[in-house]
């Protein structure tokens, strides 16, 4: 099966070193295209032209995508990524190298929901949960943490998401109950569900967090055309100004991306002055318009009427 949702990490300048090390330490994994800054892009990001500017690649067979954009953002452990091991060893194993120049979240220990889980945040500042698991589907698995003013709402975004995706549903839903405070009792203290026939966690947690969603973790959304495209876009774009170049931001604070296939292919074309004017045109859309891209490829008058 395709994987629709993809998760897209944002880096200053190490794309690149953290996809090669991710792909060194997890099994079933692949270092899939490198991206390099065209001078449309380097002069909006500040990166040099020729410089790395992405990297998609696949860890347990689960696809991400890393992009030096600069400063602007920080990845934090609101959006973390599950990792559901078959023994002690293994976890024992990719908690050292994720620990080494990291720091642990949660101590790896034994705890009331699971007999060996770990929280860490590694190098690059991605956090990672391991955890065993003798019989699952999907290795990897992407987590959503609903703190600050979005602590509560969590179960409210997955009912909403849920409906969003086809092939989605409900799997699991934990709550908190008397004791938990600051958490309010019906609040989530751990939610499984399936969005485009993909697995996801999420909770929530009223604790002082000093971060919140942010650009550095978005979920990319490929779709296959403008009709679909324009459908997520409605579904889920909640704050305008916050829209740009494919980026959205939703009611709950979490951002997406919705990208039309064909943008890879335009802007990975090995024709400099094909990709460059697509990487123009693309720059100044906020929601992406497949027929805009299609005439900056040809070379044609382009129009931003439908692109606002």
């Amino acid at each position: 099966m395709m994987q629709k949702i993809i998760p897209h990490l944002w880096f200053d300048n190490e794309a690149e070193e953290a996809a090669d090390f991710y792909v060194s330490i997890f099994n079933n994994s692949r270092k899939m295209e490198v991206e390099y800054h065209n001078k449309a892009s380097a002069e909006v990001s500040g990166k040099s032209e020729g410089s790395v500017l992405g990297v998609e690649y696949e860890i347990e067979n689960f696809r991400f995508y890393n992009i030096n954009g600069g400063s602007f953002f920080k990845i934090n452990p609101v959006i973390s990524f599950f990792v559901k091991c078959q023994s002690e060893a293994e976890i024992d194993s990719l908690w050292n190298k994720l620990a080494e120049g990291g720091k642990a979240l949660m101590p790896l220990d034994k705890y009331p929901f699971n007999d060996k889980y770990g929280w860490v945040e590694d190098k690059f500042g991605v956090s990672w949960q391991l955890m065993l698991c003798s019989d699952c589907k999907q290795k990897i698995v992407p987590s959503l943490m609903f703190v600050g003013e979005e602590s509560g709402k969590a179960e409210e975004a997955i009912n909403y998401y849920t409906s969003v995706f086809k092939d989605s549903k409900i799997d699991e839903i934990s709550r908190y109950g008397q004791g938990m405070e600051p958490n309010k009792s019906e609040d989530l203290n751990y939610a499984a569900f399936t969005l485009a026939g993909q697995e996801f966690a999420a909770m929530d947690s009223a604790l002082d967090h000093q971060f919140k969603f942010n650009e550095g973790v978005s979920l990319l959304i490929s779709t296959g055309s403008q009709e679909e495209t324009d459908y997520y876009w409605n579904k889920l774009s909640a704050v305008p100004e916050s829209g740009q170049c494919g980026w959205l931001k939703d009611k709950f604070g979490v951002f997406w991306q919705v990208v039309p296939e064909v943008l890879n292919k335009y802007l990975r074309d090995p024709d400099s002055e094909k990709s460059g004017r697509v990487m123009k045109a693309f720059l100044k859309m906020k929601k992406i318009n497949i027929a805009e891209l299609e005439s900056a490829y040809e070379g044609k008058n382009i129009s931003h009427s439908a692109s606002k």
